[in-house]
């Protein structure tokens, strides 16, 4: 699946047997509990930022971003943290968001709350498509979107690896026609992942998966809207160069 969250695998061979199913509501309640940490912590960030600590939050910031990758990788790795992980992923990414936000903030006055509110528009209406069917999550759509995500994630580790050495891939990362299209691509693939996730949420209740799956729903969700509001701040950005 393009969310390397979700196997496909898991909804089809896990069932629950002698425990409490997963439910569409829990997931949506773990939702908001993972992005209600999200916002404080990225708040006390933009807020230390703002008021002229910029040392603190970037420190903090820079906190956030090893904090979220080695909880990402304990979500991974053990399923079972899941319930301690994301709480701790959600935080995390909060730190280094609102560092990220801050900093481009102040560069592009009002391109933050741009930023969410792209964000929640993308949600809300992903959703309502995949509701009335308009989107279906097939097996065809799943294999798209992961060679589609793959390669998003092979431009962004070749780019990486080519910065060591003073070398870029031309073009896509710029404010040029070439790179708001890039990102426009990209943000279109990111919000089409949110498909995937209402898939796992829905499909993961009807073949009643552990409770634990609602943590890992919610933390799918929102690893996907972390990304999207990543991608869509990147491009407003670019706009604002032009």
């Amino acid at each position: 699946m393009p969310n390397p969250v979700f196997n496909q695998n898991v909804v089809e061979r896990e069932t629950i047997l002698d425990s409490e199913p997963m439910t569409v509501n829990g997931a949506i309640n773990k939702t908001f509990i993972l992005f209600a940490l999200l916002l404080v912590s990225s708040f006390a960030v933009w807020d230390l930022f703002f008021k002229g600590y910029t040392d603190k939050a970037m420190m903090l910031g820079a906190v956030g971003f090893v904090a979220s990758i080695i909880s990402f990788i304990v979500i991974m790795f053990n399923r079972k943290a899941i319930s301690i992980a994301a709480p701790i992923y959600a935080a995390a990414e909060g730190l280094l968001l609102g560092g990220i936000s801050a900093m481009l903030e102040k560069a592009y006055p009002g391109i933050a709350i741009q930023a969410i509110g792209s964000t929640f528009a993308a949600l809300f209406s992903l959703l309502f498509l995949y509701r009335i069917g308009a989107i279906k999550c097939t097996d065809k759509f799943r294999s798209v979107l992961f060679i589609s995500t793959l390669s998003i994630a092979g431009i962004y580790i070749i780019n990486l690896i080519g910065s060591f050495f003073g070398l870029q891939i031309p073009q896509i990362f710029t404010s040029s026609s070439i790179g708001i299209g890039f990102s426009i691509v990209v943000v279109g693939i990111a919000a089409l992942n949110l498909i995937i996730d209402f898939d796992f949420i829905e499909r993961g209740a009807q073949n009643m998966l552990g409770k634990s799956y609602e943590w890992y729903g919610a933390f799918g969700l929102m690893v996907t809207l972390v990304w999207l509001y990543i991608e869509i701040l990147n491009l407003l950005a670019k706009l604002r160069d032009r």
